[in-house]
């Protein structure tokens, strides 16, 4: 079942996404050559909490960490660790935080230090298909609209979208209805109604779309080992379009 929001729901749900942004910004700082993903997971907890929110990945399912950090070719759910972060790795981190009762869950790829070209276009394709995907959310709209703007885009510049991960609804939960697939055709799917609110994440592969999941259970990797970058966004469908809620809030 999909669950609108009012709009006092999605204020709500944008001061989340205002600590999520924060806190990725905050992480943005800190990595660099020779930082654990640990480290970086101490550091986000700690200014999760210090904003009155809760860290939503920790314990969820058993996942041990605040932050998800995937680096090079684990595409998501990277638990962190002792893993440290070397000079040319991208990393993804995954943040998402409940705050008044309401989730707000956020994604970007970083590099650390100086990247290869091929992993810079791999992050810019990648950003550009979340932004592509989120013009798509219109009421009228359907999911399969977010979906083949993502793909067509990531596809036309040689890249493969993951396929077994998907996009999903939020809300009070972090996973709710509907499902939002980054590949398929346009105009299939639920159709998109002012106050749905979905997090939007393309898993964008150098290489081919297939994955395997880690040894710990948790990591998605790719099965060809090639680099993968994630970005996301929680957005709320509205009468005039888009609205973001994982920046900064105005005024």
């Amino acid at each position: 079942m999909i669950i609108r929001k009012s709009q006092a729901e999605i204020e709500k749900m944008a001061r989340a996404g205002a600590v999520v942004w924060g806190c990725l910004e905050l992480l943005g700082q800190h990595i660099a050559p020779g930082v654990t993903t640990g480290e970086l997971d101490r550091l986000a907890e700690s200014y999760i909490r210090s904003k009155g929110g809760i860290p939503t990945f920790k314990g969820y399912r058993g996942f041990p960490g605040s932050i998800c950090a995937s680096i090079n070719e684990v595409v998501v759910h990277g638990i962190p660790g002792k893993a440290r972060l070397r000079e040319g790795d991208i990393v993804g981190i995954d943040v998402g935080v409940t705050l008044e009762g309401y989730v707000a869950d956020a994604a970007r790829t970083f590099p650390v230090g100086e990247i290869s070209e091929e992993a810079k276009k791999l992050i810019r394709v990648t950003e550009q298909c979340l932004l592509l995907g989120i013009a798509q959310c219109r009421p009228g709209n359907r999911v399969g609209d977010i979906s083949h703007a993502v793909q067509t885009y990531a596809e036309a510049h040689g890249y493969s979208v993951v396929r077994s991960m998907v996009g999903h609804g939020v809300g009070r939960s972090m996973h709710e209805d509907p499902q939002v697939p980054n590949f398929g055709p346009p105009g299939q799917g639920p159709e998109l109604r002012e106050g749905m609110v979905l997090a939007i994440e393309p898993m964008v592969n150098i290489g081919g779309w297939e994955v395997e999941i880690g040894e710990d259970h948790w990591a998605v990797i790719t099965r060809d080992r090639s680099l993968s970058a994630h970005f996301e966004h929680t957005v709320a469908v509205t009468r005039n379009g888009p609205k973001i809620l994982t920046l900064p809030q105005e005024g």
